[in-house]
C-alpha cells in the first residue's frame, strides 16, 4: 500500500506536466488556419491541418486530468500537501543529483540539441553521427562518473555551437570557409570521440565497447541515410559538406 501510495503522489506531479504538455499544443494548434482560400478554392474547417494536433493535445489534456484525478483519489488532499512538501524539501535537490536524473538529464540534452541545433543547421550525416557517439557512449559504458564526464564535455562543446550561431560568427565564418558549420562539427565529433578513448584508456572491455561504439556511431547513419538518400531518393533534412561529397561519389560511378 505504502509503494501504491508513492506512486500515487508521483501521478500527481506528472499528471500535471501531462495536462500542461497538452495545453500548450492546444494553444499551438490554434495558431494554424481553421479555414483559407488557395487558388480561389475556399477550405472548410474539418479539413483544417489544426485538427489533428488539436485532438492530440486535447487527449493528452484529458489524459493527465484524469491521472491527477485518480491519483487525489487514492492520496486525497494530504498526497497534495505531501507532494508539495516535497518538492520544497532537501530531498528533491538530493532526488535531481541521483543517476537515474543524469541519465534523464543526457538524454533530454542530446535529443534537444539534436532536433533543434544539430538538424537544421548541420549536415545530417555529421549531427547523426555526433549524436549517436555520445548517445552509445554514455550508456553503453554504463559507468555513473563516465556519464557525468562525457556528458559535461558534449554540454560544453553544444554551448560553444550554440553561441557561434547565435551571434552570427558561424555566418560569417561560412563566408570565408564553405560548411563551417560542417567542419566544426567534423572537429566536435574528433575531439569527443579523443576524449571519450583517453577516459577508458587502460580499461579493456570499455575500450572494447568505445570500438564497437564508435564503429556503430558512424556506420549507421552512413549506411541507413544512404540508402533513404540514394535509393528512396528522400532529401537529408539539411545536406552539406558529407552529403555533397557522397553525391558527387555515387553519381560519379552510377
Amino acid at each position: 500500500m505504502m509503494e501504491t501510495d508513492k506512486l500515487r503522489k508521483a501521478d500527481i506531479f506528472s499528471g500535471g506536466i501531462i495536462f500542461l504538455l497538452g495545453v500548450w499544443i492546444v494553444s499551438q494548434a490554434l495558431k494554424m488556419p481553421m479555414k483559407d482560400s488557395w487558388g480561389g478554392v475556399q477550405n472548410v474547417w474539418y479539413v483544417s491541418p489544426a485538427l489533428f494536433p488539436l485532438f492530440v493535445g486535447a487527449m493528452i489534456s484529458l489524459l493527465g486530468a484524469l491521472l491527477i484525478r485518480k491519483a487525489l483519489k487514492t492520496v486525497g488532499l494530504a498526497g497534495i500537501t505531501a507532494v508539495i512538501t516535497w518538492l520544497t524539501s532537501r530531498e528533491l535537490t538530493a532526488f535531481l543529483r541521483t543517476g537515474a536524473m543524469m541519465r534523464f538529464y543526457t538524454i533530454v540534452t542530446l535529443f534537444a540539441s539534436f532536433v533543434f541545433i544539430q538538424i537544421p543547421r548541420v549536415d545530417f550525416f555529421l549531427s547523426a553521427v555526433l549524436f549517436l557517439l555520445v548517445f552509445i557512449t554514455t550508456f553503453y559504458f554504463d559507468v555513473a562518473s563516465l556519464l557525468k564526464k562525457l556528458l559535461y564535455f558534449y554540454l560544453a562543446g553544444t554551448l560553444i555551437m550554440l553561441l557561434l550561431f547565435a551571434t552570427g560568427l558561424m555566418a560569417a565564418w561560412t563566408g570565408i570557409l564553405p560548411f563551417a558549420a560542417d567542419w566544426l562539427t567534423l572537429v566536435f565529433i574528433l575531439t569527443y570521440a579523443a576524449y571519450a578513448r583517453r577516459q577508458v584508456a587502460g580499461d579493456a572491455p570499455l575500450s572494447r565497447k568505445f570500438r564497437l561504439s564508435l564503429i556503430l556511431a558512424i556506420s549507421a547513419p552512413f549506411f541507413i541515410g544512404s540508402i533513404f538518400k540514394f535509393l528512396l531518393l528522400v532529401p537529408m533534412p539539411t545536406e552539406g559538406l558529407v552529403t555533397i561529397a557522397l553525391d558527387t561519389l555515387w553519381y560519379s560511378i552510377f
